[in-house]
């Protein structure tokens, strides 16, 4: 069933945007909903879910292969960089420092300092990124989120690696 889905490029891509929405829409309910305030890795694992949904969404417009792999290996990267994100942070939950802190809190910044003072230190880190507010089965939201980054990673590449040997047949 997978390899007949990886035949279909554009609704991998599809499906992944549908899926990076929903675990931001997810995100969201946690913070309004539930009353989880997201620490600064979360935030950025957010900004790489966004970048995910969003070239897959455009990828998924083209009907060009190269495209279609081009996009993909996009994918490959941003997912990756998502997924080392969310594993430094599993390391910082399971492995806590001595000084548990990422620094200032993320929306004390955007109140206290201007926006281009406050978008570098988001990504320098505040709050305390170390601490687990919620699980589901035994497992944090980084540690979900590394889990959902590595699947979309494994799917990008499987779609890769099937859509380059088509394209490999397809040029002979």
């Amino acid at each position: 069933m997978l390899l007949n889905l990886l035949d279909a490029p554009r609704r991998v891509l599809v499906l992944v945007a549908a899926v990076c929405v929903a675990l931001l829409a997810f995100g969201l309910y946690l913070q309004h909903g539930v009353g989880l305030e997201p620490c600064p890795m979360c935030i950025v694992q957010r900004y790489a879910l966004v970048l995910v949904a969003m070239v897959a969404a455009l990828t998924a417009l083209t009907t060009r292969q190269s495209l279609q792999l081009a996009g993909a290996g996009v994918l490959l990267l941003l997912s990756g960089f998502g997924a080392f994100v969310a594993a430094r942070q599993s390391w910082l939950q399971w492995y806590p420092p001595e000084e548990a802190s990422c620094g200032r809190d993320f929306y004390g910044m955007i109140e206290t300092f201007p926006l281009k003072r406050a978008v570098p230190m988001i990504f320098k880190g505040s709050g305390d990124c170390t601490r687990i507010d919620w699980t589901f089965l035994s497992l944090s939201i980084a540690n979900w989120s590394f889990l959902c980054f590595v699947g979309i990673a494994l799917l990008m590449l499987a779609l890769l690696v099937v859509q380059g040997r088509g394209a490999g047949r397809n040029s002979r």
